[in-house]
């Protein structure tokens, strides 16, 4: 069973963001299946850098369109991505630099910020852009 599903909650709209976004959902879906299955801490080092690399061309795929298209709300979504950038990056580094492990913890963390910010922000973004 998937980690997290892929579902019309986490749907906003848009087809390239969308489309984005399934593939953040399916990376944290390996990274949960690499931890579940023990496939050891390289496999899931390499799949959370991998994560968070995707998580930044994602924002930055976002924040050209919100550029585009003149998006009221830019300045605040831009610091959610921000701050969510930050603490992907804290946890990454944490993660290679062996202080700190692949748990459920991180994974739920990883799992609810991403549902939060797709289901919240991310959705008023997909309505902007699609009416």
């Amino acid at each position: 069973m998937a980690f997290i599903t892929w579902n019309s909650t986490l749907v906003v709209g848009h087809p390239q963001i969308d489309q984005e976004h399934q593939k953040l959902v399916n990376s944290l879906n390996e990274l949960h299946d690499a931890m579940k299955a023990g496939k050891g801490s390289e496999v899931c080092k390499k799949v959370l850098k991998e994560l968070v690399t995707y998580t930044v061309a994602h924002f930055a795929t976002e924040e050209k369109l919100m550029t585009q298209k003149s998006y009221p709300d830019f300045p605040s979504h831009k610091r959610e991505h921000e701050e969510l950038l930050k603490q992907a990056r804290e946890l990454n580094e944490k993660v290679q630099s062996g202080t700190m492990t692949i748990s459920i913890t991180v994974l739920d963390f990883l799992k609810n910020w991403l549902a939060k910010h797709i289901q919240g922000t991310d959705k008023k973004l997909g309505k902007f852009l699609t009416t």
